[in-house]
């Protein structure tokens, strides 16, 4: 009997999660899933961790030490870095294109977009060095007197829910940080600090400087060295293939486990999950596609001739469905590195050094979602942002996602630095929030198929020798 292929065991492990989860909702089994189901998805989020970190480190040390000369890194470096930014930057124009044409924010009634203007102004008001986006001032028009006062009241005794509150709270910190601090954060002043934290800017800059630093002692010292790192680097692969062959089981506890933990025990509530996701999230969605589907094919069609995008996608699939299990670029990355070097025949002097840097500053996915969501927040309370105010967006988008953390939500924190750049109450993460770890699989799809198809491009366009 043919084996089922790995990617399809995958995709039949999501659907069980699924449908376990339903059935578990009903059943009364949360608890049940809580203790003995959900912590192996935990497990499997923990291990891929485990050896994205290392492998990080010699990955890159490997891949640097493995060209042939100062030169050649610095222009792999520029080419990588400035096909990122050119992918992410395009990326949110598409979002906002698909945001601004359909509208999503305005499919609600007109009553209660009005109530969700009521309370956006009210904010305001208590906010005074919050910029006026616009003219309209519904709070003073008599007619909306019984609504202003229904809101007021509501506003003053509701409380904000722990998760938002926690997300504001780090969203505060990091606002609070000088225009200089992310810059300083690369500058690790103890590697092994910088490991256990899993601080992968710091990680990779320690990595880019010992492999520089090695390319330049002599060949006979050099040896050594770069025969362990080599070594070590092979380990670490061997360790995610081990992990790859069990993924179906783990991908089946992380999928059952978020999915009854988010419903607890009110089936409607999961429902409500999922049709919200279809109804509010679809825009998005299409806009990912959009960059998935439309965006990298064409880059790869210019760039990457030797490549058809049918291959990639198909030599993609395992790193995709990781992606979409995990919604962690990191915890993903050597599977991305796996799929991209065994699947894609990028050599390893790419992959090492191009999907490491990627899983760390090119958050196309992400930065997308960020722009999508923060227009539609705006349009649902009746707020139109001008041309000025969205290219504020695009900036902001742009800078947040650099180095920003690979790790499930890590988007919705800096979601709220953007919408406070515009002028909106970051408060607002809490009406996305119950649908943002499904769209956070999807955009962490994203994210991890464009390193992988800007290391596809670099392949095509550098010619590097693979690593033996």
């Amino acid at each position: 009997m043919k084996k089922i292929a790995l990617h399809w065991q995958v995709i039949i492990a999501l659907i069980i999660g699924i449908i376990y989860s339903v059935i578990a909702v009903q059943q009364g089994w949360v608890q049940f899933t809580a203790d003995y189901i959900a912590p192996f998805g935990t497990i499997f989020i923990n291990v891929l961790k485990l050896i994205a970190v290392p492998m990080v480190l010699f990955s890159i040390i490997s891949g640097i030490s493995s060209l042939k000369n100062i030169r050649q890194l610095g222009r792999v470096g520029v080419k990588t870095l400035s096909i990122y930014l050119a992918t992410t930057i395009t990326a949110i124009l598409i979002g906002l294109l698909f945001v601004n044409i359909i509208k999503p924010g305005n499919f609600p009634s007109d009553a209660s977009r009005l109530e969700k203007r009521v309370e956006y102004e009210l904010w305001r008001s208590e906010h005074p060095n919050v910029p006026q986006l616009d003219d309209v001032h519904e709070i003073s028009k008599p007619e909306n007197a019984q609504l202003v006062a229904s809101v007021r009241n509501r506003l003053s005794i509701q409380e904000m829910d722990e998760t938002t509150a926690d997300k504001l709270a780090k969203a505060m910190a990091e606002k609070k940080r000088g225009p200089l601090d992310k810059i300083v954060d690369i500058f690790p002043s103890n590697i092994f600090d910088a490991l256990l934290s899993a601080n992968m800017l710091q990680v990779i800059f320690f990595s880019i400087f010992f492999g520089v630093i090695l390319m330049q002692i002599g060949k006979k010292d050099r040896k050594p060295v770069a025969k362990l790192v080599n070594g070590l680097n092979e380990v670490f692969i061997g360790m995610i293939n081990a992990v790859i062959k069990i993924m179906p089981f783990f991908v089946f506890a992380l999928m059952a486990g978020s999915l009854v933990a988010s419903a607890g025990k009110d089936l409607a509530k999961l429902q409500e999950q999922l049709v919200f996701l279809m109804n509010y999230s679809w825009v998005l969605i299409v806009a990912l596609v959009a960059v998935a589907f439309g965006l990298y094919p064409l880059l790869i069609h210019l760039f990457a001739k030797g490549m058809k995008f049918g291959t990639f996608i198909k030599g993609m699939s395992e790193a995709q469905l990781t992606a979409f299990s995990t919604s962690s670029s990191m915890a993903t990355l050597p599977v991305t590195m796996d799929c991209v070097h065994d699947n894609l025949k990028v050599p390893k002097s790419i992959t090492s050094f191009v999907l490491p840097i990627g899983a760390t500053v090119n958050m196309d996915g992400t930065s997308l979602y960020q722009a999508v969501a923060v227009v539609a927040l705006a349009q649902f309370h009746m707020i139109d942002l001008d041309f000025t105010q969205q290219m504020v967006i695009v900036l902001t988008a742009t800078l947040a996602s650099i180095g920003a953390a690979a790790v499930p939500s890590a988007g919705l924190v800096l979601m709220i630095v953007v919408l406070e750049s515009v002028g909106l109450n970051p408060a607002w993460i809490a009406i996305i929030l119950p649908v943002d770890r499904i769209l956070d699989m999807c955009r962490t799809v994203v994210n991890v198929t464009g390193d992988a198809a800007v290391s596809v491009i670099i392949s095509e366009t550098e010619n590097i020798e693979e690593i033996h």
